[in-house]
């Protein structure tokens, strides 16, 4: 009862702060409250934001997946060589889902297998797949895909983009997973209590590979939106995401040690992340300072969790 008491007062606090952040930065630039650049806030939110939904699952069962933006820009790099080739777009993003599947199935048995820790395991996974990354495109950008890819990342159906479509319903299968299968409550029984969860009989070696591989999953889904969205595979593609997932996650309630939280405050913890880097590039702050801004959020969030635990 106190952990959804607790989590119940993490949401409403940060949706307070969202509105005033909102409001504030209506005031400060007449550019910010408008449908163009609203539009444009949604839209490239919508890379971290299918990112965060995976991220969420992680670090529910205690771990943390650090490799989500190398495997996003790995993951880009494959689909944009495979799409030059020649190859069918729609087979090139079929590959590139079992790619990323396979990268998050290396961190699963990585952690499960040879017991190291899902920090160390993903940092190390972080630096071999930017390694792979810059070595498949000699350091060099890919371009020239079919027009009709662009339709993904730049493309509207009824006048919503569709990468906001593509968001939604992500978010709608994290909300049935996690609300409403079996899967979902022990991503919160490992991460509340692993030793438990193995005793009532889970199967927690299986439930991590699950979760690992969905992460690599969402990551190439994400890579295949941006891909489409920026139409070149830069090596550098997804170098700092894994930074402004966790803080969205972490800033939404989700806590840090796993077992607690609920996604519609991630959702919150998004939109906060989105709004506050769009607003600090409206008023010219530099990119230096947006860095230590984002850092500050996250210390933050992470000692607001830490306290309301205490």
């Amino acid at each position: 009862m106190d952990k959804i008491k607790r989590s119940g007062i993490f949401t409403y606090g940060i949706l307070v702060f969202l509105i005033v952040l909102f409001v504030a930065l209506s005031f400060s630039s007449p550019y910010f409250f408008t449908a163009g650049n609203l539009t444009k806030v949604l839209r490239q939110v919508a890379v971290v934001g299918i990112v965060t939904v995976s991220m969420t699952m992680v670090i529910l069962t205690g771990g943390i997946d650090l490799s989500v933006g190398s495997m996003l820009g790995l993951c880009a790099v494959v689909l944009a060589k495979l799409m030059v080739s020649g190859v069918n777009v729609a087979l090139a993003i079929m590959i590139t889902f079992v790619v990323g599947m396979i990268l998050g199935l290396l961190n699963g048995f990585l952690i499960n297998e040879i017991r190291i820790s899902p920090l160390i395991t993903t940092l190390g996974t972080m630096t071999i797949y930017s390694g792979i990354t810059y070595i498949i495109t000699a350091g060099k950008g890919i371009f020239g895909f079919p027009d009709k890819f662009s339709f993904i990342g730049q493309g509207y159906i009824f006048k919503v983009p569709v990468p906001i479509i593509i968001l939604v319903l992500v978010y709608i299968f994290g909300f049935f997973v996690l609300n409403n299968t079996r899967y979902g409550r022990y991503l919160y029984g490992i991460g509340a209590n692993e030793k438990a969860s193995v005793l009532s009989g889970v199967n927690v070696k299986k439930i991590k590979y699950m979760t690992y591989i969905t992460s690599g999953l969402l990551s190439a889904l994400a890579s295949v939106v941006m891909l489409s969205r920026v139409s070149s595979a830069l090596p550098s593609l997804g170098s700092g995401l894994e930074f402004d997932v966790v803080t969205a996650v972490v800033l939404g309630g989700i806590s840090v040690n796993g077992g607690e939280g609920k996604l519609q405050g991630v959702v919150i913890g998004l939109l906060i992340i989105a709004i506050l880097s769009n607003g600090m590039i409206l008023l010219g702050v530099g990119n230096y300072f947006q860095t230590v801004v984002k850092g500050l959020v996250l210390l933050i969030a992470v000692a607001i969790d830490n306290i309301s635990k205490r």
